[in-house]
């Protein structure tokens, strides 16, 4: 009897997991969500990012790190259906972003303006988008210092004047591009060096990288390494794992350099061998978090691994490919369910419990845009993965 019901549970979960996504299934969902959230938003100066703490829609001006996420959200929709209406929405919502092509204040331009206008550049070829791009990777550029190596995070951090975070690594994919448009080796030389100093720096030895590390600003020097949105200055803050597989995934995309290829095996290998990853593959927001497995989850460091495992896994061995695959594949069955995807509700955001600043108490266990917008990017680079096989 004991033999027979192991067989029966072996076979059950072998179907399930052998069970395909449906991408159609999803994008045809968020298609009906993202109509709703054009259909409540007000003009375009305030970009969806979040639900308040009453439960409605939280909303903030271009200038915040994340507005080009729902732009670029309406062109991975685009990507799919081919449908003009989602072109015309991505347009919009992208050009409504531009006049951050001369903000040097901020190093997230390659959020701002690359994930908007970039995927527009990308699927339409149209050249309205180019100049504001390069004008984008100029004001980037600037933060750049040669005397420390890497691109300017914050302007400041409690007593540090030139702070550089992990999320930094997903800005070098819209320098890259710049380099490819323009004459200059520049941006190139400004990639290479940030993602070094970087992997010299920002890594412990077991992989985990630290959130902030803070530079002298005249030499170089190392001053301390901290957390910003971490649980501690020692802890693994789960969406810093993910910003630093997806970056090194990119670096040896653009370089074909194998060290930037061991250092996203390394970053998947420590994420996905984790103890306190959950069998969901959906991580705690720290994975040093002290509350676990009674703390709140983090499902856009999932979704962004997921896009960052599907790529990776072209690149790596057969034995890893697979692994990766399946975990990606794994994070995105679950992110499709009724447990993390709305169907409806929930402000026309796609994703549930997502955590963004919990130290500062800020956007815990929310809908969060960047989410939307990496879970979407998912979809579509499984849904290519899948057809090729």
């Amino acid at each position: 009897m004991k033999t027979i019901f192991l067989i029966v549970c072996l076979v059950i979960s072998t179907t399930l997991f052998a069970q395909k996504l449906d991408v159609a299934k999803q994008i045809k969902l968020a298609e009906t969500q993202y109509m709703g959230m054009l259909a409540q938003l007000r003009g375009t100066e305030n970009f969806p990012q979040s639900a308040m703490p009453d439960g409605s829609l939280k909303t903030k001006k271009s200038e915040w790190w994340c507005s080009g996420f729902f732009g670029g959200s309406l062109w991975h929709l685009y990507e799919f259906s081919k449908d003009d209406k989602w072109k015309v929405a991505a347009d919009k919502w992208s050009m409504a972003v531009q006049k951050e092509q001369y903000n040097t204040k901020t190093h997230d331009l390659g959020f701002m303006l690359y994930c908007s206008l970039g995927n527009g550049y990308r699927l339409t070829g149209d050249e309205r988008y180019k100049p504001i791009l390069l004008r984008g990777a100029a004001s980037l550029a600037t933060r750049f210092n040669p005397a420390t190596g890497v691109i300017k995070s914050w302007d400041n951090f409690k007593d540090f004047s030139y702070p550089v975070i992990i999320d930094n690594m997903m800005n070098l994919e819209f320098l890259f591009w710049a380099a490819r448009q323009s004459t200059s080796n520049a941006y190139r030389t400004i990639c290479l060096s940030h993602a070094d100093k970087t992997l010299q720096n920002h890594f412990r030895k077991d992989n985990s990288s630290y959130h902030v590390v803070c530079y002298d600003t005249t030499n170089g020097k190392v001053l301390a390494k901290k957390t910003a949105q971490g649980f501690s200055d020692s802890s693994a803050w789960a969406r810093g794992q993910a910003w630093g597989l997806y970056g090194y995934t990119v670096m040896y995309r653009e370089t074909n350099d194998k060290k930037y290829l061991k250092q996203a095996m390394r970053i998947a290998d420590f994420y996905l061998n984790h103890p306190a990853l959950p069998a969901d593959k959906i991580p705690f927001w720290d994975f040093n978090a002290p509350n676990i497995p009674n703390d709140v989850k983090d499902a856009s460091a999932a979704a962004i691994t997921a896009a960052a495992l599907l790529e990776l896994s072209q690149y790596s061995n057969r034995s890893k490919k697979n692994t990766y695959f399946k975990a990606a594949e794994q994070m995105l069955q679950n992110l499709s369910g009724p447990e993390y995807f709305t169907e409806e509700g929930n402000n026309h955001f796609l994703l549930k419990h997502s955590t963004g600043h919990k130290p500062a108490n800020s956007e815990i266990d929310v809908p969060i845009i960047y989410a939307d917008y990496y879970y979407l990017e998912a979809l579509l680079r499984y849904d290519k993965l899948v057809r090729k096989k």
